[in-house]
């Protein structure tokens, strides 16, 4: 969702009010220099000049402003900013599963998706930064490159002493008389110019450049030169642009015919100077030419003067600045004594809580829901809504000294945050694996809260009793730059990734590679992608029946043919340990695929899942010989198993091991399994079944 500092649909929405606001305030503005029309030049200059900078001053930091004003009276506590800080998060391999089932692919399937449209739509803010920024580059090299070119061409120009107490310089430019810099201002007066005016034209026209200086044209001509840069998109501010330098013009017209110069002098001086030379290229160098000349010479020979404000139009002007200033800060006060007083500070952790991550390539943004129980506890469900925003059971909150702390087990996160003196944010430490990341998290309300997406639709079992197949399958060696396995797919199909022929039997058969005999050898080393099409019975297969359309795949595509026997080998046998089972039944549909995943190597979760589960996900990944179930368990549980892998352990994804010597790492496995779970490991030899092959061949593509 983003900018360094957090782009979202809510800076889009008060820039456009911004925009919205300064557009209507122009409208205002140009109708006041109407009703002005037949008074004094400045006062139109100035109606200008604000709408000028009402393009750098938003409402909002008005109402901002009244509110600051409204909690200092009312002895408000102190509100912590509503910003996200945006930090790096966990990569997508702190949350990857290298080893899943179906519905565990789907689920990531669908958050890889998820991820996909939030790159996409994260892409868009970035073309428009980019857009903006090379066009106030563009222009602001463009005035920056004729700046300079004028102020080398005055540096080079022969200094001809002081003309009505204001330095000149004779410069060797076609360009007309002007007023060059804003501290030190410089009178520019172009080689022959006596010339080509007579002594009364000539005084005249610096009678024009020295009101120029009195009314610090060059400073307010580059303050809106500024903000032509910032908003070059807007059409408005090149209107503005426009009617600064007319009035400009008018206004020192009107203060050269009021000091009694002759009105037809100063005419033919200013159609001179437009006969020999050029306009001066930037705005914020004041000359003499600017704006419609016709009119301009019309109103200095009509020998018109300006009318005096009148009363009622002073009265509309004064009561226009009161109310343009007044009322967004009336507006502060009153919404933050509404809000103070409908509001009070919470401090109970009970409530709707978001906040966002940030990585490299998204954001994730998480909703954490905490209710009280009936005997006063905290319960709490977590959501990761940018990967499926499916609810994790945090297995543990607790709320002590303004202190929050929640321990995800599912997916081995903690979170440590300490919460604000009003109540409005937590902040503090999220930490999944090894890698802490702040997290602050806000309280949402009604308005702010993020919509958490709909479950997919969960489709009816397959008859227990059919016997599908796959309709159709595609096979196809896998990609030399790709790293990992995978297992799984969306709903009614089953893929795999980067695996082996010994790792599809491994998963559909349940062994280890050990136990494959007889095996060509690419079937260690060549790697295949499988998609496959949809059974051919309707309902959603489960594990034991994706594993026989599996089966008949390897039949037909590899021509896999083998017979059992049995062989002496070195094992693990999984047994109970001497206190039992330090285990959780599993509240989750019996029927449901378990999941057996890691959050990093030697961080292994475990939902829903048989021994048997265990013991195939042990020997499938975590082993390099097989696993014996002797544990005499039946039913399905969930457990959490942390503990330090060694060399040996986890070569099916060509890792290298170094173990970790910290004095704080978790124990070997053969320790913490029965410290935490309850079960033990013992190694041995023992006759365990093997699949001898008959014959396999590798499959065709199609």
């Amino acid at each position: 969702m983003m900018f360094p500092l957090v782009w979202s649909a809510g800076w889009a929405a008060v820039l456009m009010a911004h925009l919205w606001q300064s557009t209507m305030v122009c409208a205002a503005l140009w109708g006041l220099s109407l009703m002005l029309r037949r008074n004094a030049a400045r006062m139109r200059f100035r109606l200008w000049m604000l709408a000028s900078v009402k393009f750098l001053l938003p409402f909002s930091l008005l109402i901002a402003a009244g509110e600051s004003f409204s909690v200092k009276r009312t002895a408000a506590p102190d509100v912590a900013p509503f910003f996200s800080m945006m930090i790096e998060g966990p990569s997508d391999e702190v949350t990857l599963k290298p080893h899943q089932t179906a519905s565990a692919e789907s689920a990531a399937a669908h958050a890889k998706s998820a991820a996909a449209v939030a790159k996409r739509q994260n892409i868009m803010p970035w073309v428009v930064l980019f857009v903006w920024a090379a066009g106030v580059l563009w222009i602001s090299a463009v005035w920056l490159r004729r700046w300079l070119q004028l102020r080398a061409m005055v540096r080079r120009g022969t200094p001809v002493g002081e003309m009505f107490g204001m330095r000149a310089v004779m410069v060797a430019s076609a360009a007309e008389p002007g007023v060059f810099g804003i501290v030190r201002p410089v009178l520019m007066l172009p080689e022959g110019v006596t010339r080509n005016l007579t002594a009364t034209q000539m005084e005249t026209i610096v009678a024009h450049e020295l009101c120029h200086v009195r009314r610090r044209d060059n400073l307010t001509a580059a303050l809106h030169m500024m903000v032509s840069a910032i908003f070059w998109f807007h059409p408005l501010v090149w209107w503005i642009g426009r009617q600064l330098i007319a009035e400009r013009e008018a206004a020192c017209d009107e203060a050269v015919l009021e000091q009694s110069h002759s009105a037809m002098e100063y005419a033919e001086g200013i159609l001179n100077v437009c006969k020999f030379y050029l306009e001066v290229p930037v705005t914020c160098v004041s000359g003499v030419t600017g704006a419609d000349l016709k009119k301009r010479i019309a109103h200095i020979l009509s020998g018109s003067t300006a009318e005096r404000l009148s009363m009622a139009r002073k009265l509309v002007l004064s009561a226009a600045g009161v109310l343009s200033i007044g009322i967004p800060v009336a507006f502060g006060v009153l919404h933050a004594s509404r809000s103070y007083a409908q509001a009070p500070a919470k401090t109970n952790p009970d409530d709707t809580w978001q906040g966002s991550l940030h990585l490299p390539q998204r954001d994730l943004r998480t909703v954490l829901k905490i209710t009280k129980t009936p005997d006063g506890k905290l319960s709490s469900l977590f959501y990761s809504i940018d990967q499926g925003g499916q609810p994790i059971t945090v297995k543990e909150t607790t709320f002590q000294n303004s202190e929050l702390k929640l321990n995800v087990e599912a997916i081995d996160g903690v979170y440590t945050g300490k919460m604000s003196p009003d109540g409005t944010t937590i902040t503090g430490e999220w930490k999944q694996g090894d890698r802490p990341l702040p997290l602050i998290l806000v309280r949402a309300t009604a308005d702010t809260a993020w919509a958490i997406p709909e479950p997919p639709p969960k489709l009816p079992p397959m008859a227990e009793d059919a016997d599908p197949s796959f309709e159709v399958a595609t096979i196809k060696p896998t990609a030399p730059d790709f790293k990992g396995k995978g297992f799984g797919g969306p709903p009614r199909h089953f893929n795999t990734r980067g695996t082996t022929l010994e790792d599809i039997m491994a998963f559909v058969y349940g062994v280890n590679p050990k136990q494959i005999v007889g095996a060509p050898s690419w079937a260690e080393t060549d790697r295949f992608d499988i998609t496959t099409g949809q059974p051919d019975a309707p309902g959603a297969p489960s594990q034991k029946q994706d594993k026989l359309m599996l089966r008949k795949l390897l039949e037909t595509r590899f021509g896999l043919k083998y017979h059992k026997d049995q062989k002496e080998m070195s094992a693990y046998v999984l047994g109970v340990a001497k206190d039992g089972p330090k285990m959780t039944k599993s509240t989750a549909d019996p029927h449901s695929p378990p999941a057996f995943f890691f959050t990093k190597l030697g961080h292994l979760t475990v939902r829903n899942g048989t021994m048997e589960d265990v013991v195939q996900g042990f020997q499938g990944a975590v082993f390099d010989r097989p696993v014996v179930n002797r544990t005499g368990i039946e039913g399905h549980w969930d457990f959490s198993l942390k503990w330090t892998p060694d060399e040996t352990q986890f070569q099916v994804f060509g890792v290298k091991i170094v173990p970790d010597e910290s004095a704080d790492a978790p124990p070997p496995i053969f320790t913490a399994i029965q410290d935490q779970v309850g079960l033990k490991l013992d190694a041995t030899k023992t006759m365990v079944d093997v699949m001898m092959l008959d014959h396999v061949e590798k499959p065709s593509e199609n």
